[in-house]
C-alpha cells in the first residue's frame, strides 16, 4: 500500500497553536481554513482488496463533518460528492470513486452543522492499474441526453474468475470501484454467482460458492460479518428480508429425490441474521412437481432456483426456479400461484394439483386467452408471452412483477435459428389467478440483446425508467460480452446503452443503478 499526504500552511483563522478551549468558530463570517493533513493522512487500498480507494484520517481543532469531491474526468456528472456524518474532532472516512493509473484530484472540506466549510484542502492521490482479467473494452453506445436514473451502475463481473471481481462503473465506461480478494486468505477464489448488492446498512453482502459462507463486507473489502450454512451449500442467490433475516437459494447436503438419486439447487433457507442460524426451509421437491421436465431433463438439478425475493404484502416469498416456473410460496411451502406455461403439471407431493393453481393469461382487454397452444406455451399471442428460463424476478412499487425473460428454447424450441431476450411486466391477480402481460422491451431487438443465462432488470421509480442489462455472451462491437441498457417506461426510448466484452464472453450475473456510497 502507498501513503500520500497533503500539507499546507494554516490560515489566519486555522487556530493551530490554540488550547481547544480557546477556539472561536466564527460562522458569520466563513471565513474557510486551509486544512493541512500530516504524513500518511491518506492511503491507498488500505486494506489490500479495494485498489480504486482510500482512507483519510485527520483531526481538526474545531467539531464538524468531512465532505469529499472525488472529482471526475468528465465534468459534475462524474463527480463522486459525499457528505458524512461524522460530527468531531477526529475523522476517519473511506474515499472512493478513484479511477486506476492516475492522479485523482479530491477536495476536501470540513463543514459545520449548516454545511458551511470550515477548512479544505485539495489531494493528489496516485492509484495504481487495474487488476488482470478485467473487461477488454467498456464502451458507451448511446450517450445521455436526459437524466437518468443514476451516474454509477453496480456489475457483479464476470469477466475474471478465482476471485470474481465486482465493479462500480460511471456512465462514460470508467470503473471507479472494485473489490480485488486474489489476495485474502478466505475469498481468494470468491464466486459469487448471481453477485453482490448492498445492504440496508450500506454494506455489501455475498454468498461465496468456494466457502458456501454469506459474507458482509465493507467498501474497502473488509469482512464485517459472515454466516455460516451447515448442512446446505450456497448457490446463486442471497437475499436480505426488511427484517434484516436473509433469504438464501442452497442445496442441501444428502438431498435426494424419492429413488435415491441426487438432486441440488431446489431449497431455500432463511438465516436468523443475529443468531446465525437456519429458522426456516422450503425443500421445493415437496411444493413442486420434481418428476415434471418440460423444459429440461436433469433429474439432478430439475428446479434451478436463480432468483427469490419476499412479499411483506402476504408473508411469501416468490421464487424464480429456472427450469420450472416463478411460483409464489408461503411460509409453510405451500403454492399460491404458478406462473409458466401450462405443459406437464401435476400434483405435488403434498397434494396439491399444480394444474388449478397456473396463472390464465389475459390479453390486453384483460380476455382469457383460450388458444391451447397459447397458453401451453408452443405459441405466442400478440398481448401475451410466458417467461422463459427467467432470471431476476422482481416487485414493482405497484406489485407488479418485473422480470428478465432470457428467452431460451422459447415456445420449447430447442437450437431455434432466432432468439431474443425481454425484460417483462406481469400484472398478476392472485384471487382470480390470472396474468396480464403490461409492458415488454427486448424482443425488437432480436440476437442483439438475447442473453441465454443470467442478467439483471431494475425498475428506477424516480425516473420511470426501466434497466435492461442482458449479461452472457451479447454481441457488441468489440466482442462478446453484456450490455446496459436503460429505457424509458413511457415511450420505449433507450435513453442510455454501454456494452461491457470480455475475454470468456462473460460481462456480468447482474448490473443495476447504484451509488458508490451509500
Amino acid at each position: 500500500m502507498k501513503f500520500y499526504y497533503a500539507t499546507l500552511a494554516l490560515g489566519a483563522v486555522a487556530l493551530a497553536g490554540c488550547h481547544h478551549e480557546e477556539v472561536i468558530p466564527q460562522p458569520a463570517t466563513h471565513v474557510t481554513a486551509q486544512l493541512a493533513l500530516a504524513p500518511g493522512a491518506v492511503v491507498v487500498n488500505p486494506t489490500g482488496y479495494a485498489p480504486l480507494a482510500a482512507q483519510l484520517s485527520f483531526t481538526y481543532p474545531v467539531a464538524g463533518r468531512t465532505k469529499l469531491v472525488v472529482h471526475g474526468k468528465h465534468g459534475a456528472d462524474s463527480d463522486v460528492v459525499q457528505q458524512f456524518d461524522d460530527s468531531g474532532t477526529a475523522h476517519s472516512v473511506p474515499i472512493l470513486g478513484l479511477y486506476a493509473d492516475f492522479d485523482n484530484k479530491v477536495e476536501v472540506q470540513l463543514t459545520d452543522a449548516q454545511g458551511l466549510a470550515l477548512a479544505d484542502t485539495t489531494l493528489t492521490i496516485h492509484t495504481g492499474a487495474l487488476p488482470p482479467a478485467m473487461p477488454t473494452a467498456i464502451t458507451v453506445t448511446t450517450a445521455p441526453t436526459l437524466p437518468l436514473g443514476g451516474n454509477f451502475t453496480l456489475v457483479s463481473n464476470f469477466s475474471a474468475s478465482n476471485p470474481q471481481v465486482p465493479l462500480i462503473v460511471d456512465n462514460y465506461g470508467d470503473i471507479r470501484w472494485l473489490l480485488d480478494y486474489s489476495s485474502h486468505p478466505v475469498l481468494k477464489q470468491l464466486s459469487y454467482d448471481c453477485g453482490i448488492a448492498r445492504l440496508q446498512n450500506g454494506n455489501f453482502y455475498f454468498g461465496d460458492k468456494t466457502t458456501s459462507g454469506l459474507y458482509e463486507v465493507s467498501p474497502l473489502g473488509n469482512i464485517v460479518n459472515q454466516w455460516s450454512l451447515p448442512g446446505y451449500t450456497f448457490h446463486h442467490e442471497m437475499y436480505e428480508k426488511p427484517d434484516g433475516n436473509f433469504l438464501v437459494s442452497v442445496s442441501k447436503v444428502g438431498s435426494t429425490h424419492p429413488d435415491g438419486s441426487p438432486t441440488d439447487e431446489d431449497y431455500i433457507v432463511e438465516i436468523d441474521r443475529h443468531a446465525n442460524r437456519v429458522v426456516q426451509e422450503w425443500d421445493l421437491k415437496q411444493s413442486l412437481n420434481e418428476t415434471r421436465h418440460a423444459l429440461e431433463p436433469d433429474p439432478t438439478d430439475w428446479a434451478h432456483v436463480n432468483a427469490l425475493f419476499y412479499d411483506a404484502t402476504d408473508n411469501t416469498i416468490v421464487v424464480s426456479a429456472r427450469y420450472q416456473a416463478v411460483v409464489k410460496l408461503t411460509y409453510d411451502n405451500h403454492v399460491k400461484w404458478v406462473l409458466a406455461p401450462h405443459r406437464g403439471w401435476g400434483p405435488n407431493h403434498q397434494g396439491q394439483d399444480l394444474s388449478q393453481l397456473l396463472l390464465t393469461p389475459l390479453d390486453a382487454s384483460g380476455r382469457a386467452i383460450t388458444d391451447t397452444a397459447v397458453v401451453n406455451g408452443s405459441a405466442n399471442h400478440p398481448d401475451f408471452e410466458w417467461n422463459w428460463y427467467q432470471h431476476s424476478t422482481l416487485p414493482m412499487p405497484n406489485g407488479d412483477l418485473l422480470l428478465f425473460d432470457n428467452g431460451t428454447n422459447r415456445n420449447f424450441i430447442h437450437n431455434a435459428p432466432e432468439h431474443y431476450s425481454r425484460v417483462v411486466q406481469y400484472h398478476i391477480d392472485p384471487i382470480r389467478r390470472t396474468v396480464q402481460q403490461v409492458w415488454t422491451y427486448g424482443k425488437e431487438r432480436g440476437e442483439d440483446t438475447y442473453s441465454a443465462i443470467v442478467s439483471r432488470v431494475q425498475f428506477l421509480p424516480a425516473t420511470n425508467h426501466i434497466m435492461f442489462c442482458p449479461g452472457y455472451q451479447v454481441p457488441n462491437g468489440s466482442g462478446l460480452g453484456g450490455k446496459i441498457i436503460e429505457v424509458d417506461y413511457a415511450t420505449h426510448k433507450v435513453l442510455f446503452e454501454m456494452q461491457m466484452s470480455a475475454a470468456n464472453g462473460w460481462g456480468f450475473h447482474r448490473a443495476q443503478r447504484a451509488s458508490i456510497y451509500p
